[in-house]
């Protein structure tokens, strides 16, 4: 994975189109841009629990390559939007505020399979909202790059994945144990990270940061770019690492659920908005 098989400068810039920019969607490109870039810091980690798995070091140094690039590259798009945004300023004013813990030599998550489930997670939410993004988007250059990370976040679930197995096989964590992790990781979707990267991106200078203000913020806008199947497709990835089967009726009705959640969540946000 070290090598990257796309490049930023080989993005169609020249095909850029001001018009067909949606307002709306600038903000959360932009929080979006800082997380991605931010990921050094999850390999610093990674490296520390898998201390004794230098193949694995080695693919999670590889994945960090790609999602720094994902940042540079919807940071450069970002800036090409907004010329008052500075990516690199966001950057620091985002690790100023928000650290990942990365002085650890265990995972939080009890288990090394169970980390790698919760980064199956991860990518398995990655790569749906990358592909929400694109398929919400008539900017060209934008819609390419959001194909280009969501194609990318899905290999990293297939690696993460089978990493997943290869520790299952010598930790042995039930059905209802992996479930457990996922669930949990899910639900730290909320958590200071993006409502963090969203402030820090789009805040004005003397602003406080408020969880609260800004995780809304952030939320409103998101949620309105799903689509029923880009649901479907990340709850089919979610049964897959926690050991259930997709494509079942349990699959479906857990689908339904989560789509009913998610819009139901971003209808109300954005009635409060408005």
């Amino acid at each position: 994975m070290a090598r990257a098989h796309w490049r930023i400068d080989e993005l169609p810039w020249d095909r850029f189109d001001a018009g067909r920019v949606d307002p709306d969607l600038v903000p959360l490109i932009k929080a979006a841009a800082l997380v991605e870039f931010n990921a050094d810091d999850y390999t610093a980690y990674l490296c520390n629990v898998f201390n004794d798995d230098p193949e694995f070091q080695e693919v999670a140094r590889g994945w960090a390559v790609e999602e720094v690039q994902h940042g540079e590259a919807l940071g450069r798009w970002a800036e090409l939007v907004d010329p008052t945004f500075d990516f690199r300023a966001a950057v620091e004013r985002f690790r100023a505020g928000y650290r990942v813990p990365i002085d650890l030599d265990a995972s939080v998550r009890g288990s090394r399979t169970g980390e790698m489930i919760a980064r199956c997670m991860v990518e398995t939410g990655t790569s749906s909202y990358y592909a929400a993004i694109g398929d919400s988007t008539d900017e060209p250059v934008l819609k390419e790059i959001c194909r280009n990370i969501a194609a990318d976040e899905l290999r990293h679930y297939k690696i993460f994945y089978t990493y997943a197995k290869k520790y299952l096989d010598r930790e042995g964590l039930n059905k209802v144990q992996r479930l457990k992790v996922a669930l949990s990781r899910i639900g730290e979707s909320e958590d200071d990270e993006l409502a963090y990267a969203y402030y820090a991106a789009n805040a004005p200078a003397d602003a406080a940061y408020e969880h609260k203000v800004y995780n809304a913020a952030y939320m409103r806008r998101a949620y309105g770019r799903y689509r029923r199947k880009h649901v479907d497709r990340a709850v089919a990835m979610v049964f897959k690492a926690c050991g259930l089967k997709p494509h079942t009726r349990l699959c479906q009705m857990a689908s339904t659920g989560a789509w009913w959640l998610i819009d139901r969540r971003a209808r109300k946000l954005a009635t409060q908005a408005a």
